[in-house]
């Protein structure tokens, strides 16, 4: 069929379920929600069977609606109304949430029911993590077996009130900030925690510190450090800890409020956020797990971070992590949003040569829920005095990262994707021996959109795995790839089928039977060798170098796209028209 998508973003779920919906021979096209108007024209000229909006802010106009079978997916159960529907899962403690297709009508989520979802809703998960995760499978879920209904013919949608027990309508209000607001004064660590998991990538939690206002973003619990209610008592890994009533939590970045008239703002690591305005505090090192017994640098230390007298506790907040089952070693890693500055690189870097110091067969790099990694950090550079400086920085602090992989020589290191990779941050799971990724997860292998050319040695990685006329496509179009064509076409080895909450453990499985099996000391020896014959025929450098040279000349160039780019997508500025690669309705599966 012809599928329009309509949506306020190409966000995860746009983008997946773009992907998805092409994979399974569908023509897909997508218009941006930018007005009536643009939308109307959009119609007319595409014609489409079916239009499904994956995540959409504002109405359809009735002359659309009445006029073309219009599917809209609320993240939500069904009978459940309101657009902020899973910050009130959250905020209410829901253990079991749902997606419901319904089709647009003149009440606002109030259509017949096409098709639903349930999903589970884990304690500790944030806002943004459950909806790019299990509710996002979920509304593919239930996005698929509306499409194959009205495909039938045959199928007539049901109104809400009429679905079944536990179907009664409920309209929940827009979540204001009131609700949000922590009282450090007499808010349980839980209870903080809970707000800052609602609104931890938007809106956030409006809060004064340090006499300003800032929006809070991400929340971690600490189970050690104590101190007054409200009172910052340390740093780590450019987060900050707050005392509560009964213990503390680790905020990881804030976003300073907008003042009247002026530019809008983006969040940042919080200690650079503050910037001058943070008192002197300890700088508290990340607490080796059990399993770690390598003396030397902590994974997650900053130069200058001490110890202190923190105890190994378990729920204290780090976000990279290593630990070792036999002659598997894990090496975690958790950055908000999944972008990585050039102080998350070089910390996860030496992390990752300590651990090549251990005796293990196997290292995986990943395997935690979410996002492995969306490249450099457009935010920090963003904010930087001097950008392309900081673009330089972080783009060789990446390839600095990307080589340590590459060269690793004496055992197999696996990338486990839990959930999406893009740009540079693919790159750097195709550097691995194997990518094993999660069957939700959503890739996209490409610079273009960002104005770059690319690095992390991408040149040398992509092709080697897809071809080069693959690799030329996927960079040039742009375009998601779910991870069943990624495995199609050679960009993942392995593709996990498992609800996020089990993909860690599915993946230590599979690691512990390759450290085992008999043909794996015989594939290292083959990847050394492989390793050393393709350093004679071109050296890795000669790749950083050729990427480089462009990289470089775009960073330094005032007038290069790149810049505004950076800047319209750090600030959230609304496109002014759909991009043309996203409308003209094409697909790598269905057209060459």
């Amino acid at each position: 069929m012809d599928i329009l998508l309509v949506a306020s973003a190409f966000n995860s779920l746009t983008q997946r379920v773009f992907a998805e919906l092409g994979d399974r021979g569908h023509r897909v096209g997508l218009e941006l929600a930018l007005g009536d108007d643009p939308l109307r024209e959009a119609v007319r000229r595409t014609a489409p069977d079916l239009i499904v909006a994956p995540m959409l802010r504002t109405a359809i106009p009735p002359d659309i609606w009445s006029a073309h079978v219009c599917l809209i997916v609320h993240p939500g159960p069904v009978g459940d109304r309101g657009p902020s529907s899973l910050d009130w899962a959250i905020h209410t403690g829901a253990t079991e949430w749902g997606v419901t297709v319904l089709q647009a009508s003149g009440e606002m989520d109030g259509g017949a029911v096409w098709a639903s979802a349930r999903c589970p809703v884990p304690a500790t998960v944030g806002k943004s993590d459950l909806y790019r995760n299990e509710v996002s499978d979920a509304a593919l879920e239930a996005v698929l077996l509306a499409v194959e209904r009205f495909a039938s013919g045959t199928y007539v949608p049901r109104p809400q009130e009429t679905t079944g027990p536990g179907a009664e309508v409920c309209v929940r209000p827009y979540f204001e900030q009131n609700l949000r607001r922590v009282d450090w004064a007499s808010d349980p660590t839980e209870t903080v925690l809970r707000k800052l998991r609602g609104a931890d990538s938007q809106p956030g939690v409006l809060d004064e510190l340090l006499e300003e206002e800032w929006y809070l973003h991400g929340g971690h619990a600490e189970d050690t450090l104590r101190g007054r209610p409200g009172e910052l008592l340390a740093t780590r890994s450019g987060a900050v800890c707050r005392a509560t009533v009964d213990g503390a939590v680790w905020i990881a970045e804030l976003r300073p409020r907008r003042r009247a008239g002026g530019p809008a703002t983006f969040k940042l690591p919080a200690v650079l956020a503050l910037g001058d305005r943070l008192p002197a505090l300890p700088g508290i090192a990340a607490p080796r797990e059990p399993s770690w017994e390598q003396p030397g640098e902590i994974p997650g230390e900053l130069p200058g971070e001490r110890s202190g007298e923190q105890s190994a506790g378990l729920r204290t907040w780090s976000d990279i992590r290593y630990r070792e089952d036999g002659q598997v070693g894990f090496l975690s890693f958790t950055f908000p949003g999944g972008a990585m500055s050039t102080e998350q690189c070089r910390r996860l870097l030496t992390a990752y040569r300590v651990a090549c110091a251990r005796p293990t067969t196997v290292l995986v790099l990943g395997g935690s829920r979410d996002f492995f990694s969306n490249g450099i950090h457009l935010n920090v550079i963003e904010a930087a005095a001097d950008p392309a400086q900081e673009s330089w920085k972080n783009i060789n602090a990446m390839d600095d990262l990307v080589e340590a992989v590459l060269t690793t020589t004496d055992r197999l290191v696996v990338s486990a994707l839990g959930g999406n990779a893009a740009a540079g941050g693919a790159m750097l799971a195709l550097a691995a021996d194997q990518v094993w990724c999660r069957s939700g997860a959503v890739l996209n292998p490409h610079y273009r959109l960002m104005g770059l050319y690319g690095s992390e040695y991408w040149t040398y990685t992509l092709p080697r795995r897809v071809g080069a006329e693959q690799a030329e496509r996927l960079t040039r179009r742009a375009l998601p790839v779910t991870a069943a064509r990624a495995r199609e076409i050679g960009l993942v080895d392995v593709v996990i089928d498992s609800t996020p909450q089990d993909f860690g453990s599915a993946v230590a499985r599979h690691a512990a039977r390759l450290a085992s099996a008999p043909g794996t000391q015989q594939g290292i020896s083959e990847k050394k060798a492989a390793r050393e014959r393709d350093e004679a025929v071109t050296p890795l450098s000669a790749y950083r170098e050729r990427e480089l040279a462009r990289m470089r000349a775009t960073f330094f160039d005032p007038g290069a796209p790149y810049h505004a780019l950076r800047a319209a997508f750090v600030r959230k500025v609304k496109p002014s028209s759909t991009p043309e690669h996203l409308r003209s309705g094409t697909h790598p599966t269905v057209s060459p």
